[in-house]
């Protein structure tokens, strides 16, 4: 029988999510879980289906991997008002921790979590960047929303590709369907196609490199074309 993994890039996903299904509170990890990725799930599943015509859809699932780095927890001091900020408690971070325990009850499904680090101090953003340089304001004009602390994941990108090739070696699926939408993944889903498992993109109606082409079966998507007046898109990283 045929056999299904779905692999998500959580941090992509969370970016997405405002624009391709605008009604689902991205905010809510219960909605996150129980409407959005089990309706992204259920409709890669449901279109697999049509070519293996199982009994249940269900039953071509081998595992739904998830990824994503765990929410940066140390405190820090703001830049201008010197006020503390502990980023364990931060309405993100809850975000982030509550998210991830309602995946790891989830039947056949991984949670996968890099982490994320502090690799620079405060760095002023870009739109207060150039009304500075354009003499609008001052630097005594600068409040602590015109920063954000320099923040990087890691080894997120480094389990997606582990993931993908431990599968196609060990002959554990024969469809890998990847929802995410760069080119990172590359040496990867060559590494899987060459083994003979069918790699799938789902960028979740993002453009993406024409190169990416070259080295995957085929587009889809688990979600309906956004309409043009869908929300705008939030950063949650």
């Amino acid at each position: 029988m045929t056999k299904v993994a779905i692999l998500i890039d959580g941090g992509y996903f969370l970016k997405r999510l405002p624009t391709i299904c605008p009604q689902i509170d991205s905010s809510d990890a219960d909605a996150v879980v129980n409407q959005a990725i089990n309706r992204l799930v259920g409709s890669h599943l449901d279109q697999r289906n049509k070519l293996a015509c199982a009994q249940e859809a269900r039953s071509l699932l081998y595992r739904v991997f998830y990824y994503d780095a765990s929410p940066y927890k140390n405190k820090e001091h703001r830049p201008i008002s010197r006020q503390a900020v502990n980023y364990a408690k931060t309405d993100k971070a809850q975000f982030r921790l509550e998210l991830f325990e309602q995946l790891r009850r989830r039947p056949s499904t991984a949670l996968r979590l890099g982490k994320v680090y502090r690799y620079r101090g405060w760095v002023l953003k870009e739109a207060p960047q150039k009304r500075l340089i354009s003499r609008e304001i001052t630097v005594d004009d600068l409040t602590d929303a015109d920063f954000a602390l320099g923040l990087r994941q890691k080894a997120v990108d480094m389990r997606i590709g582990v993931d993908i090739a431990s599968l196609a070696l060990k002959r554990q699926v024969d469809t890998i369907i990847l929802v995410a939408g760069d080119a990172d993944f590359l040496p990867a889903t060559k590494l899987a196609r060459r083994e003979g498992v069918t790699v799938i993109l789902d960028p979740l109606w993002q453009q993406v490199a024409p190169e990416l082409f070259e080295h995957i079966d085929g587009l889809t998507s688990g979600f309906p074309r956004p309409t043009p007046n869908a929300s705008r898109e939030k950063g949650t990283a």
